[in-house]
């Protein structure tokens, strides 16, 4: 009887359900969004750009998400830099088992013959690297550890440079000039992908010792010393540690804070966590909003259906109808309304998510229990904003209400 009533009232009822629409498609929507994010941040990346049980003793952190006001980014700068004595002292007294590698990036141009790339990021590290970054290599191999230390000319490319440099050819044993020098191509690392809508193949990868170095690194300086632990416990202990380690090469006193940063993969996601925390906080009372409003206008529909279903009140009740029968039809038709709204509201959510995942960089992960919390609500909002109009329905007079035109 209640489908029948919505079907028959096709307007009025898709008026009465657009607030519990729009409320429940919001819902959905922001948690997809905000899931599909987490999930991105914590399995992607965090762990393609910091690495899995990694952590990188830098200048200063490279994820700054939070209020970075311009004294903080003062004192930042003048932090000394990292240098090959403190990787050395850390590798030398560390202390538990792990992996190194010092590391100094610079954009610059790639050139191959008549064809040049530019915004490539020029990448110069130890042998480890490719270890700690867990990199598959499509064809060919890593430099190896002689290779590194020796400082030969030799380079790992990613896919998008193979591509764009070498098109219809293989590009292992190929010159590449990198900083005006010629590098011989031993390996092409497998295609990463993009993260937000830049591409994670524009690189060439090359020894730290070798000459690239002189246009990456300054001096005995380096960008980052990559320390990469078998386990999450060791590598706890080797954060902590490296800490130790630099607070006395800088001989900094207990009351005075780092002048340096170890960053984690959870380092790296705090600055997010704080913003999708924000975003849960907020998002009850923006669905509520509309839920409260959609209740609203369905309570008012309810209320003009009993006006004008009064004198079929008065028959049901004089044929014997008590007034818990009518109280529970007008209240399952307005639970009805209610609920093919936010079924509706759940569709269209999903697919606004989803669509945005196609249209842009941001992806989207459809929480089950999200699916589950707008259902709840169209059903609690519709039970509720039908009790009044169904308790006044279920009042009526029978012979008052007969009398009714």
């Amino acid at each position: 009887m209640a489908f029948n009533t919505l079907w028959t009232q096709k307007l009025k009822s898709f008026f009465s359900l657009i607030g519990v629409l729009i409320g429940v498609t919001f819902l959905i929507a922001v948690v997809s969004i905000v899931q599909g994010m987490n999930v991105y941040m914590e399995e992607e990346f965090a762990n393609r750009l910091v690495g899995l049980n990694t952590f990188q003793l830098r200048r200063m952190s490279d994820f700054n998400m939070g209020n970075v006001t311009e004294d903080m980014w003062k004192e930042w700068m003048r932090r000394p830099r990292i240098n090959n004595e403190d990787a050395n002292v850390v590798e030398a007294r560390l202390g538990t088992p792990a992996l190194f590698s010092r590391s100094c990036d610079e954009q610059g141009k790639v050139t191959v013959g008549n064809r040049s790339a530019k915004g490539i990021n020029l990448n110069v590290v130890d042998a480890p690297y490719f270890q700690i970054k867990n990199y598959e290599f499509a064809s060919g191999r890593p430099f190896t550890a002689q290779e590194a230390r020796a400082g030969a000319a030799v380079a790992v490319i990613g896919a998008e440079v193979a591509e764009k440099l070498f098109p219809g050819v293989n590009p292992l044993g190929r010159t590449a000039t990198v900083a005006s020098l010629p590098y011989r191509v031993i390996g092409i690392i497998q295609k990463q992908g993009t993260m937000f809508g830049f591409s994670m193949d524009k690189f060439v990868i090359m020894p730290y010792e070798s000459p690239a170095r002189r246009q990456a690194c300054r001096l005995a300086f380096m960008d980052e010393l990559h320390v990469k632990s078998p386990t999450v416990a060791q590598m706890t202990a080797a954060v902590d540690r490296t800490e130790e380690l630099m607070r006395i090469r800088r001989r900094l006193r207990p009351n005075q804070e780092d002048n340096f940063a170890i960053q984690t993969a959870a380092g790296a996601l705090s600055g997010w966590k704080q913003i999708s925390t924000v975003l849960f906080a907020a998002l009850p009372g923006l669905v509520a909003i509309s839920l409260v409003v959609g209740g609203i206008v369905i309570m008012n529909i309810m209320l003009m259906a009993v006006s004008e279903r009064t004198r079929e009140i008065g028959i049901r009740k004089a044929l014997g109808a008590k007034r818990r029968d009518i109280l529970a039809q007008f209240i399952i038709e307005s639970a009805t309304i209610s609920t093919v709204g936010a079924l509706f509201g759940i569709a269209l959510g999903i697919g606004l998510a989803y669509l945005v995942k196609a249209l842009t960089p941001l992806p989207a992960s459809v929480a089950p229990w999200s699916i589950g919390v707008g259902v709840f609500l169209g059903v609690a909002v519709g039970m509720i904003a039908g009790v009044y109009p169904a308790s006044r329905a279920s009042r009526l007079d029978p012979i008052t209400a007969l009398r009714s035109e």
